[in-house]
């Protein structure tokens, strides 16, 4: 067992299995030390590491801030925590889908996953390197690349709150069946990640089960910069 592999274990995973079925977010413990944290923070001004950068004024999907999605091969910390996580990951969304009664199709491992996103036109690597300035904000959104989506994802928060930025909390918006939307506001720990909603998730209602879809953004960044590490577990068209 590698050292992300230990680290994801020494989570309470049936406390997060019941936090994530509860609000749809739950925090984990550190994933990524504070060394490690500005290892990946460095790999932004290396522009060969990545595939695509998307700005997120022009795009207007918020303001002052960019993503960049990793280039193959993605970093091993990063791929090491997708394989680590996935499998601890990969029974809350079948029971997702068993409740919700669609068919789950995910396999055992994300090697396997992935070939099959691969197989479906979904080819580019999806995890992300996120940058907030002062006054940086990312819109309500769903991480969606095609047809085959897992449930779940992880944001890293690479930064110290209180030190390198203010605000910046991680938003997550559902609506509820026939009721007005939730929203749900986490200040994520340097180093800590955050698992959440890609798209809905069961939520119980008059007639059983209903799907519930779920949004989700990053408030201003009031203060400094702001630095994730966004962990998508399926690939892109």
């Amino acid at each position: 067992m590698n050292r992300f592999e230990k680290r994801v274990a020494a989570a309470d995973w049936a406390a997060v299995t019941a936090e994530v079925d509860d609000y749809g977010c739950a925090l984990l413990p550190r994933l990524l030390t504070p060394a490690e944290c500005a290892k990946i923070v460095a790999l932004w001004d290396k522009v060969e590491r990545f595939r695509a950068t998307v700005n997120l004024r022009r795009h207007r999907f918020g303001d002052n801030g960019d993503y960049r999605y990793f280039a193959e091969p993605v970093p091993d910390p990063v791929q090491a925590l997708r394989q680590a996580l996935y499998p601890r990951l990969l029974p809350i969304a079948q029971d997702w889908y068993a409740k919700l009664g669609r068919e789950a199709e995910w396999p055992s491992t994300l090697e396997e996953w992935l070939a099959i996103c691969h197989g479906a036109g979904q080819t580019r690597p999806t995890p992300i390197l996120l940058r907030y300035e002062t006054g940086g904000w990312n819109a309500l959104h769903r991480d969606l690349y095609g047809d085959k989506v897992f449930p779940l994802q992880v944001v890293i928060n690479l930064n110290q709150p209180g030190t390198d930025h203010t605000g910046g909390e991680f938003l997550l918006v559902e609506q509820r069946p026939r009721a007005q939307s939730r929203g749900t506001a986490t200040l994520i720990p340097q180093g800590h990640g955050l698992v959440f909603t890609t798209r809905d998730r069961p939520v119980r209602s008059a007639r059983g089960w209903s799907a519930s879809p779920v949004r989700h953004g990053v408030s201003a960044v009031r203060s400094g910069s702001r630095h994730t590490l966004g962990l998508v577990f399926h690939d892109a068209t």
